[in-house]
């Protein structure tokens, strides 16, 4: 048995596939199959059933997979506490957020990042939450900032915070303070969201079916940047966090509502690979995230609340 194997079979259960999880992997898929069954023979149990439509994790391989998932993990500790030798960072660490991640932190982050480890470079990518992922699998990147995705054996996720949703619009009378609206009142449009392919407009829809409509976009957008000059011009209101339009609505040129009955919210985590070492500067730069997110939150400038805090902050409550 070899972390190759354990690797493999992490994969193979979370795709139930051979194929997928050989192109995930970079390596033809023989190799894998051969992994599979060697594991299973020195096993003495099956792992799998195999059908004609993929391959489906038995009983047994259930158990074997949890064992997997913590050895990997037990792992990864042993050789982070190695590195810990307190130098400075070098290399590349590449990290990957949501757009309105990205419009809220890149610029502190990277300064954070560059003042503490001025040896560090790094590397960016923005975009929707499952292409993150994907490319996080596929070791592209070494962490990405995601919203609330489902169960992954290959990722180990930490919450980050609970964020608010607000309703947007160009509103000229941004000089009276903003009453709450009742997500009902959506259904009178005009209104500008992302596709259904979005999980911001999973979030949005999943609301208005408790509210007991169907929300009907006017124009849909799948670019941040376009949404929010969208918005601006008058085509429709659209729900966002107040983050990335902190900016516009201090200026008056964009007004937010809090909404209510139901209120819209998502989760925010930091995924890393489980299957794979996670280096030190990917550490630091997910403890930094959660600092940075702290002091917006704090400030009122990201509405929401903290799930987790740094390593720094529990370490003084616990010595307090």
């Amino acid at each position: 048995m070899d972390i190759a194997q354990l690797k493999t079979l992490i994969h193979v259960a979370e795709l139930g596939s051979l194929s997928r999880a050989a192109d995930r992997l970079n390596i033809v898929q023989p190799a894998l199959s051969r992994q599979i069954r060697q594991l299973e023979t020195e096993l003495g149990v099956p792992l799998f059933e195999r059908h004609g439509r993929g391959m489906v994790i038995t009983d047994i391989g259930r158990e074997v997979l949890e064992h997997a998932i913590r050895i990997l993990a037990e792992m990864d500790a042993i050789r982070t506490t190695a590195r810990s030798t307190g130098t400075s960072l070098r290399g590349t660490v590449a990290i990957g957020t949501t757009p309105t991640v990205a419009e809220i932190v890149t610029v502190p982050l990277v300064k954070r990042l560059r003042d503490a480890h001025p040896q560090l470079n790094v590397r960016l990518a923005s975009a929707f939450s499952g292409h993150l992922l994907d490319w996080l699998q596929r070791g592209e990147l070494e962490l990405a900032v995601s919203y609330d995705p489902k169960p992954i054996h290959s990722l180990k996720i930490v919450p980050v915070m609970i964020e608010e949703l607000m309703l947007v619009s160009a509103d000229p009378e941004s000089s009276v303070e903003p009453e709450p609206q009742r997500f009902s009142a959506l259904a009178n449009g005009p209104l500008v969201l992302p596709s259904p392919r979005h999980g911001l407009r999973t979030i949005v829809d999943e609301c208005a079916r408790r509210s007991g409509f169907e929300l009907r976009a006017q124009i849909e957008a799948d670019s941040l940047g376009a949404m929010i000059d969208l918005v601006r011009n008058g085509f429709g209101a659209t729900v966002l966090p107040l983050a990335p339009i902190y900016g516009l609505v201090q200026s008056g040129i964009l007004r937010v509502r809090p909404l209510t009955d139901p209120t819209p919210s998502r989760k925010l985590v930091i995924a890393y690979p489980a299957d794979r070492p996670i280096s030190p500067a990917a550490r630091f730069a997910g403890e930094t995230f959660v600092q940075i997110a702290g002091d917006l939150v704090r400030s009122q400038v990201w509405l929401g609340r903290m799930l987790t805090s740094t390593t720094e902050e529990r370490e003084a409550t616990t010595n307090a």
